[in-house]
């Protein structure tokens, strides 16, 4: 699998762009909660746990979506590495 596309049934369902909500920032279906401060969340080290405490309205299948949809943009931002011509 390879690009958002191939995983974007992993997490569609779970975040959500509205231009109502958050001025269009992606956030979790139902919620007003920003993808980017969950993720920042992870980045930072807290526990599943504590986000979840922090976030009542947020179930564990939001921070995995929050996960799956980090490695896609990741997997389409990143370059290929061209790797030279040896002769």
């Amino acid at each position: 699998m390879s690009g958002a596309n191939a995983h974007s049934g992993q997490f569609g369902n779970r975040i959500v762009r509205d231009p109502q909500i958050s001025g269009g920032e992606p956030v979790f279906k139902g919620t007003r909660v920003p993808l980017r401060t969950v993720l920042a969340s992870l980045a930072a080290g807290d526990s599943e746990e504590d986000i979840l405490a922090d976030f009542p309205s947020l179930k564990p299948e939001d921070l995995r979506a929050a996960i799956v949809f980090a490695a896609a943009s990741a997997e389409e931002d990143l370059p290929v590495p061209v790797t030279p011509d040896i002769r």
